[in-house]
């Protein structure tokens, strides 16, 4: 028996033959009418497809950043770490005083995490940067005082010798002056076209190869600054050109003065009153004692002795 062509009777109650009426419905649905014999025994869950993700833009700027990074840096140490003709590399001398500032910031970041500071740790960093920002200052200021001192301190026979040393130390400084110099320039050139661009409303060709011409000497000049300081507070602007003891008179006037200016600027730390001694003496106290052993090293190993 047919049923008008589409499949099986209906249900009770849907009419077709004997049902009360010819069947009349579309015919049922049958997703699939030819099964697979052989299913799959480990069927995986449907993952709907993800988006494509984006590259993150640090990666491109770390990756542009890096030729100038290594540049500066390379330019820094051929610049404020030069040999001459007074310069004694004594490997136990470098051993010493890495080893007095790796104790010296552990000891600071024990302080600190034990009685803690008014900013946090921002505060710290405050502090490092101000001072190392502020060493080569410091040592253009009071430095030619004591290089002045020490010559004049030296025997006569010797001050000539000294004095035609002094090219070193002064072409250093003249680096670091005309490298802070352009660097202001460039910045402030840099905020004026940016200033015009953004005041206009809109950016022409001519802006925005000033904007690209501008942007990557700054950036070198940033990197550059920020390893000469380093370098240049270390070699004290390559002094151990002039005289092997240099560096180290320099490094005990250098530390007592930043001690000075981080007690103006931060006060002192907190805890208890002879941690706080500690904490304000222990730093200057152990590089005086360094720089004092370096003096002592020189003069017993090398014959270097501040006046003959």
């Amino acid at each position: 028996m047919t049923y008008g062509g589409w499949g099986p009777p209906n249900g009770p109650g849907q009419g077709g033959p004997g049902n009360g009426g010819p069947y009349w419905g579309p015919p049922p649905h049958n997703p699939n009418p030819y099964p697979n014999p052989y299913p799959d025994p480990h069927p995986q869950p449907y993952v709907p497809p993800q988006p494509a993700r984006r590259r993150s833009g640090c990666g491109c700027l770390a990756f542009a950043f890096a030729p100038a990074f290594v540049s500066a840096r390379r330019r820094a140490d051929a610049i404020f770490n030069t040999p001459g003709p007074g310069r004694i590399d004594d490997p136990s001398i470098r051993q010493v005083q890495n080893c007095r500032a790796l104790v010296g910031a552990f000891a600071t970041f024990l302080l600190i995490y034990t009685y803690g500071t008014d900013g946090g740790w921002s505060d710290v960093v405050d502090d490092s940067a101000l001072k190392l920002f502020a060493a080569p200052w410091l040592l253009i200021f009071t430095g030619p005082l004591v290089v002045a001192g020490f010559i004049r301190y030296a025997p006569p026979e010797h001050r000539p010798t000294l004095r035609s040393r002094l090219r070193s130390p002064l072409k250093a400084v003249g680096w670091y002056l005309g490298a802070l110099l352009l660097f202001i320039g460039c910045l402030a050139l840099f905020a004026l076209v940016m200033y015009k661009q953004g005041a206009g409303g809109s950016s022409s060709l001519l802006t925005s190869v000033m904007v690209l011409a501008l942007f990557f000497p700054v950036v070198w000049l940033a990197f550059f600054l920020l390893f000469a300081s380093g370098k240049a507070a270390r070699y004290a602007f390559n002094t151990a050109d002039v005289h092997a003891a240099l560096p180290a008179l320099l490094t005990l006037v250098l530390v007592w003065e930043l001690t000075l200016l981080s007690v103006a600027v931060d006060g002192m730390p907190h805890g208890p009153l002879p941690v706080r001694l500690c904490g304000v003496l222990g730093g200057p106290l152990s590089v005086t004692g360094v720089a004092l052993w370096e003096l002592r090293r020189l003069r017993m190993r090398y014959g270097v002795r501040i006046r003959h």
